[in-house]
């Protein structure tokens, strides 16, 4: 990947939504994550799909709809204050 971006299933285990990139990964492969690039929709099939800056995600997880947009990539999978530097939410409330 670039700078620019970074596999899907590598953002959302560094954003800690998963425990393992494995599970990120099963996730994106059942095609449960959508995703949201210059206002065209689309469902993500692989687990190496490119995520963007500004790009906005949605998936249910543990029965909550979960909608975020990527502010940044990260370089590790840090503590949870750091990976919420990762994304905004975009849930109305």
């Amino acid at each position: 990947m670039t700078d620019e971006s970074c596999r899907a299933d590598v953002w959302l285990w560094r954003a800690r939504f998963f425990k393992t990139r494995s599970l990120a990964a099963k996730f994106i492969d059942e095609g449960r994550v959508r995703l949201t690039r210059l206002g065209q929709e689309s469902r993500l099939d692989k687990p190496a799909r490119p995520v963007k800056l500004g790009d906005q995600l949605v998936f249910a997880l543990g029965g909550r709809l979960i909608a975020v947009q990527v502010e940044a990539f990260g370089e590790r999978r840090g503590p949870a204050e750091e990976a919420r530097t990762l994304y905004s939410s975009l849930e109305a409330g």
